[in-house]
């Protein structure tokens, strides 16, 4: 029968693989990867040989339609991304819709996924938590942090190592410089490191120390 599998990879760990993952990417007749280059070596390492197609921010539009007539036809597609899980701040939201649109079975796969261990390790409430991913480059954040500052839940944020200081700096006008913030990076890599406090000592942590790697913020919701 034909079904469309979400399935999360590791964030950095390769041993963070499920055997249920492995399984289902021998099985399927199609794995579609953001980048075929970064999973080739992924698959590689687990020994998979199912064939690959690119599927990307850039051209999952058109591709949707194609990928729908295979699974129409029977087939059986996995879909994956450089790390985590699908969807969450990648690509996956189109494909799926378009699969209950058209009445194909998904099922998401449980596995890794950044924000829940930089959430779960921070320290900060998490029986209630907004999920914001990667905030507007440039039109619409100014904005979007000004209506955050009234939020009361925590707070997650995925950030790149260059924008990490302008949005600490952003936090530290709108929340204010005593708000507690959490910044988790490289979770599971070698270099994992956690910087808890202020976000006034955070942000004086960084600008002393370079930003490397991948972040996770968490914030604590306005009190």
């Amino acid at each position: 029968m034909s079904k469309l599998y979400i399935v999360p990879t590791p964030i950095g760990n390769l041993k963070d693989m499920t055997f249920r993952a492995v399984e289902v990417l021998k099985d399927v007749d199609l794995i579609l990867a953001e980048d075929t280059r970064t999973s080739g070596k992924l698959l590689k390492h687990f020994d998979i040989s199912t064939q690959m197609h690119s599927h990307h921010m850039y051209n999952e539009h058109k591709m949707v339609d194609r990928i729908i007539d295979r699974l129409k036809s029977g087939e059986t597609i996995a879909l994956i991304s450089d790390a985590g899980t699908p969807a969450i701040s990648d690509p996956g939201f189109l494909l799926t819709r378009a699969c209950i649109q058209n009445n194909i079975e998904v099922e998401c796969l449980p596995g890794a996924t950044a924000f829940v261990p930089a959430l779960v390790n921070s320290g900060l409430p998490n029986d209630k938590f907004v999920f914001e991913g990667f905030l507007p480059v440039k039109k619409g954040r100014q904005t979007r942090i000004k209506l955050l500052s009234k939020e009361e839940r925590t707070m997650i944020f995925y950030e790149s190592p260059h924008k990490l200081i302008k949005t600490l700096t952003q936090f530290a006008e709108y929340f204010g410089e005593d708000r507690q913030v959490s910044v988790s990076r490289e979770l599971t890599k070698l270099y994992e490191e956690t910087v808890r406090g202020t976000v006034k000592e955070v942000l004086t942590h960084f600008e002393n120390k370079t930003p490397k790697g991948e972040f996770v913020v968490v914030v604590e919701g306005k009190k």
